[in-house]
Parts: C-alpha cells; sequence; structure tokens
C-alpha cells in the first residue's frame, strides 16, 4: 500500500504558505481602510489545516512515486482553489461558495475569468488576492511543468526532463535547486514589469496587481475595461514585452544565466512562438484593412496587443474583438487553443506539440510518395519515438474531445451555442474572456447558472493540469499498480 505523507505533508505547506499570504491583503486592508475579518479568518483556517498536515505527516520519506506525483499534482491545485475561495465567501461581496470557487478556480489556474460585475468599486484588498492567487498559480504551473510533468509522461512532457537520472524518485532534491532559482526570476520579472507599470502611468496598488496578473498570464484586472481602462498606448506595449516574456519557457531563462547566451534565439520552440505570433497579427492587419480600409498606429497595437493576450492566455483585452467581424471571432476562438511555450505560464495545447504534430504529418505524407523511405521526428536535435508521439497525439486527441464534451454540457445546462463553445474552448484554454453577449470582453461569468460555473471550473483545472493528470485518477487499474 502507498505511503501518501509525502503528499499530505506537501499539502500542508502549501496551506500554510497560502494561509500566510493573505496576510498581504489584511495590510492592505489597513492602508485603504477596508477592514473586515474575511482575510484573518480566511488565514487562520488555512494555517490550522496546513499545521494539522504538516505535523502529521513528519515522518514522510520524502519519495514520491508517480501515483502519488498524480495524486499531490490534482490536490495541490484543489485544495488551494477550494481554501482561495474562502476570502471571497467571507468578503463584503456576498458571494455564493459556487461563485466564489469559480473566482478562486479561475485564479489559481491563470484562467481569468470573472463573477465580479463591478470591479471599479471592490475592494482593494480582493482585487489583490485575486492578482496573488494568479501569480502562485503562475509559478505553481511552471515549476510543476519542469519538475512534475516530464516525470509523469504526460502529453509528451517528457521531452522536458532536466536530467537524464531524473525520475520519480528522486523528484524533490533536484527540484529544490531548480524551483529556486525560477522562483528568483518570475520575483525579478514581476518586479520589472510593476516599475515599468508604474512609471508610465499606473498607480502602485495598479502596477502591483497587473504585473503580478500579466507575468502569469492570468488577465486579472482591477477595472472593467481591462487595461482598455488606462487608455495608454506604453502600458499595452509594456503589457505586450511582459505577457511574451512570462509565456517564454522558464528553463531558457536558467539556461540563459548559466552562459548560453543564444537560447532564445535557438530554441526552436520558441522562434515559431514568435513567428506564429507575428504572422497572425499580419492576417488581423490585412483583414481589417480589407474590411474597413484602412487601419492606424494605435489600431495596430491594439490588434497586436489583443492577438497576444488571446493567444498566451492571458485574457487582457483592450476592444471587444467581436465587433471587428466574424472572421476575427473564429481566428481568436482557434488562437485560443495553441498557448505559448511549454514550461511557462500559458495553457492551451502548447507549442512544442504543435512543432512535432506538423512534423508526423508531414511525414505521413511523404510516406505515401516515398513508401520505402525513413522519415524521423526530431525536436531539439532529439529523436521523437513512437511512445513519445502516441503521448502527444493522445493529448491533442483528448484536449479535442474534452472540448466536445464541454460545450455540450454547457448547451444542456441552458446556454446559447456561441456562449457554449466559446466558454468551453476559454475554460480548457484558461483564456479568459469568452465570445458573445455574456461571457465577451464587455461581458463577465455571473450571469451563468450554478452548473454552468461548475462545469467550467472543471474545465479549468483539466485544462491546467493538461487533462491527464486529472484522468488518471479515475483509472482503477492505475490504483492497483502502485
Amino acid at each position: 500500500m502507498s505511503n501518501y505523507k509525502t503528499v499530505f505533508f506537501t499539502l500542508g505547506v502549501l496551506q500554510i504558505i497560502l494561509g500566510l499570504s493573505m496576510i498581504i491583503p489584511i495590510i492592505t486592508q489597513f492602508i485603504f481602510n477596508e477592514l473586515d475579518a474575511g482575510f484573518i479568518g480566511s488565514g487562520i483556517v488555512c494555517i490550522i489545516f496546513g499545521i494539522l498536515f504538516f505535523l502529521s505527516n513528519l515522518d514522510h520519506n520524502k519519495k514520491l512515486n508517480l501515483q502519488q506525483a498524480f495524486l499531490l499534482t490534482s490536490l495541490s491545485w484543489i485544495t488551494i482553489a477550494i481554501f482561495g475561495s474562502l476570502p471571497f465567501v467571507f468578503s463584503s461581496l456576498n458571494l455564493s461558495f459556487t461563485d466564489a470557487f469559480f473566482e478562486s478556480m479561475s485564479g489559481i489556474t491563470t484562467t481569468g475569468s470573472t463573477i465580479i460585475t463591478n470591479l471599479d468599486s471592490t475592494p482593494k484588498a480582493i482585487l489583490l488576492w485575486r492578482a496573488l492567487l494568479q501569480w502562485l498559480g503562475g509559478i505553481g504551473i511552471i515549476v510543476m511543468a519542469i519538475t512534475l510533468m516530464p516525470i509523469m509522461n504526460v502529453g509528451g512532457m517528457q521531452l522536458f526532463k532536466i536530467s537524464a537520472n531524473h525520475n520519480a524518485e528522486k523528484i524533490f532534491p533536484k527540484s529544490k535547486e531548480i524551483s529556486l532559482k525560477l522562483i528568483t526570476i518570475y520575483l525579478s520579472l514581476t518586479i520589472i514589469c510593476s516599475i515599468f507599470y508604474n512609471i508610465f502611468g499606473m498607480n502602485f496598488f495598479d502596477s502591483v496587481t497587473h504585473s503580478m496578473t500579466t507575468i502569469a498570464t492570468g488577465g486579472f484586472s482591477n477595472y472593467n475595461e481591462s487595461i482598455g481602462y488606462f487608455d495608454s498606448t506604453l502600458i499595452e506595449f509594456t503589457s505586450i514585452i511582459f505577457i511574451f516574456l512570462g509565456s517564454l519557457p522558464f528553463i531558457a531563462y536558467i539556461k540563459f544565466l548559466n552562459g548560453d547566451k543564444k537560447i532564445f534565439f535557438t530554441d526552436s520552440q520558441i522562434r515559431l512562438f514568435f513567428k506564429i505570433t507575428l504572422i497572425s497579427i499580419i492576417i488581423l492587419i490585412f483583414y481589417l484593412i480589407l474590411k474597413n480600409g484602412n487601419l492606424d498606429e494605435t489600431n495596430i497595437i491594439s490588434l497586436s496587443f489583443n492577438v497576444i493576450s488571446i493567444l498566451t492566455g492571458t485574457g487582457y483585452v483592450t476592444e471587444d474583438f467581436s465587433n471587428w467581424g466574424n472572421f476575427s471571432i473564429i481566428f481568436f476562438l482557434v488562437l485560443m487553443f495553441i498557448g505559448g511555450c511549454a514550461g511557462s505560464t500559458t495553457c492551451g495545447i502548447k507549442i512544442f506539440r504543435i512543432q512535432i504534430l506538423y512534423q508526423f504529418i508531414s511525414n505521413q505524407l511523404k510516406k505515401i510518395v516515398y513508401p520505402r523511405g525513413v522519415f524521423l521526428i526530431k525536436y531539439e536535435k532529439n529523436n521523437i519515438d513512437d511512445k513519445f508521439m502516441s503521448s502527444i497525439i493522445s493529448f491533442i486527441y483528448l484536449y479535442i474531445i474534452i472540448f466536445f464534451i464541454i460545450t455540450a454540457l454547457l448547451s444542456i445546462s441552458g446556454l446559447d451555442f456561441v456562449t457554449s463553445i466559446s466558454g468551453a474552448a476559454t475554460s480548457i484554454s484558461n483564456v479568459g474572456p469568452g465570445i458573445g453577449e455574456n461571457i465577451g470582453p464587455n461581458g463577465n461569468f455571473s450571469q451563468l447558472s450554478s452548473s454552468s460555473k461548475w462545469i467550467l471550473s472543471l474545465g479549468m483545472i483539466m485544462g491546467r493540469l493538461e487533462i491527464f493528470a486529472i484522468l488518471i485518477l479515475f483509472i482503477p487499474s492505475f490504483w492497483r499498480k502502485y
């Protein structure tokens, strides 16, 4: 029988960290004279549960097998979403548990969908907590993608093992060093982003919260109009740069600091991500010129901003892109599925899978022309064997199937076709705003039924944890094996 002490010990540590994080909103309440007992009570509850898990599992063996790695990954996000919802429940917003959980899950998975109807008048502590949840979720997914996902062989992520002898029994010793470097880089980028936001016109509070949700590619804003509230080209341009930086593989930053100064130009995933971004912007520019006859400099920056925001799953908006025409709506829907680079804060299918799938399809066509030919699939000079290929194809296939299942469930819950299909896309791809009057760039998710919100919450966690990490827990043979 498996020993789960390491799993619950780690969950205890995470709950303590979450509880201590609530000190920051409490301080904010004092600064802005918005005192209430919500954060204090929530923090105490989190810390008490965390200490109980921590103390009752002190004798853990500091090792994780594959089963425990999957369990820890899923329980980490679910428990943080549950306990992270407490400040919303106890706040002056008077949210139901369903709404509070939806907001918390949207935050920790860096989705950015919200049920809060009037952000402009929302207490500062709540706005900061939303940003903190996304910031913690951003660094959490980076650490998981680099240390746990490669070991769990999820969707081809085994390509990114940080060393040849990095196996499930040796996760902690190796990951500690990597995690510290990642946190340092992540924090540094956040601080730099905040400084630029402040220089270009945001007040201190807005610059801090928006820098956290920018680097996390989360998209929570303090205003209903999102980044469009500031009406500043410099702020939009700053956001573009730091969203892009948050969408790059963070292991590349470590390689850069270790001496590989050309990594950002030689990494094939980064190069393709840049090409897809640039081509997407050019396509929409030509489309809008043909549609409207002209396009000024301001519109080009706004267009570029919204393309990068939706492509990376950030979800910031400056304009209602649903007004740009039917092609723009379909195009943005496609962009939602792509995402950024593996090992970044973004979600979606990921660039490296698109690269490998393209090679696979290309080779299948070549085999029709040259039946006796031998065509290899390579990624960063590494041969991709059948095991890797089947893992990637099965992930993409399952991603599409889950998308259609969520769409069907949302339709059954009473939503119209456009809202259902865009809601499913935005949840599984962790984007934030959908398409349509209700959940589009100028709307929110508050008017949806409780059942729709729970379905979308499920989509968020499945998309964030790459689907397999959730589904594998429901396979009886997986539990019998260990």
